[in-house]
């Protein structure tokens, strides 16, 4: 688990992390680009992104933020056991998570009061974490965690799930993630690399699943047990990421610079940017242009 804080005064591009993230605005504000469209935020919000939830933002002036990082795979772990009585097992809890916590991005309006009552914990958690995993100091870690999710989860936008005719409706605290943990499969981790190296390639599956010596269902499963996401979504998280950039770092035309990172119909790339980065091209370079 790590916390860290950080305040920051350029526009930040969308980026994605394999990691869920909790980010608790602790001053100034900003204009947030992801999946929900455009957001601002302010003091008493929390921003929730699941893993490879591509997100950016735009200071207004500045902001101060303090974000705890914790593994998908922990979380899940988590949930297994608060809800041992109706999960068979950690699988079923995987399925259940995924089924719950729907939405891939969430602000959510703590109110300044009750965020207030979180940066005692939050900077303590900075402290302890700051020097990586420590035995002696787990269970510290994880009452001022578990603290702070008692506070936050209420706010947590939910699907409805019901078991069966026999076990009621179960809710658990939403939780967030971040540091590189490598996945468990190496054929994971080499067709990931594959698509990181040159997103711009018309990758197919099966170029990705002979790569990595696995059948099209083999790698389908491997990669989502470890990424949280097929193939080719991940591969559209990084062409989206990569178009933000060109768009706000180069003068190419919005259409030749879809066409670099691997999109030539302007229509279809611009239906995917909106989805990844909540607005579409368009509308990011101008804003870009202004912030700039």
């Amino acid at each position: 688990m790590l916390a860290r804080t950080e305040s920051v005064y350029r526009p930040r591009e969308p980026t994605a992390y394999d990691r869920v993230k909790l980010i608790f605005v602790r001053a100034g504000s900003a204009i947030l680009f992801s999946e929900f469209g455009e957001r601002p935020i302010s003091v008493g919000d929390a921003v929730l992104l699941a893993a490879n939830t591509l997100c950016g933002a735009e200071p207004e002036d500045w902001i101060t933020t303090t974000t705890l990082y914790l593994d998908r795979d922990y979380v899940v772990d988590q949930v297994f056991w608060q809800h041992a009585a109706v999960l068979t097992d950690r699988l079923e809890a995987k399925d259940f998570f995924e089924a719950r916590y729907a939405e891939p991005a969430q602000v959510l309006r703590l109110g300044e009061h009750r965020a207030g009552y979180l940066m005692p914990w939050l900077d303590e958690l900075g402290r302890l974490s700051l020097d990586g995993p420590a035995p002696e100091r787990f269970y510290r870690i994880q009452a001022l965690l578990f603290a702070v999710l008692d506070v936050v989860s209420p706010f947590v936008q939910t699907s409805a799930v019901r078991r069966s005719a026999t076990q009621r409706k179960a809710t658990w605290p939403s939780t967030p993630a971040q540091r590189r943990l490598t996945p468990l499969r190496a054929e994971a981790r080499t067709a990931a690399g594959l698509l990181r190296e040159d997103p711009a390639r018309p990758w197919t599956l099966g170029e990705l699943a002979e790569a990595a010596h696995l059948s099209l269902s083999q790698l389908g499963r491997v990669f989502v047990d470890a990424y949280g996401q097929t193939p080719m979504t991940y591969l559209t998280t990084l062409r989206a990421e990569h178009l933000a950039r060109l768009l706000r770092e180069s003068d190419l035309p919005i259409e030749q610079a879809m066409a670099e990172v691997g999109w030539h119909s302007r229509g279809h790339a611009a239906r995917l940017f909106r989805q990844a980065v909540g607005v579409t091209p368009s509308r990011y370079r101008e804003r870009s242009r202004h912030s700039g």
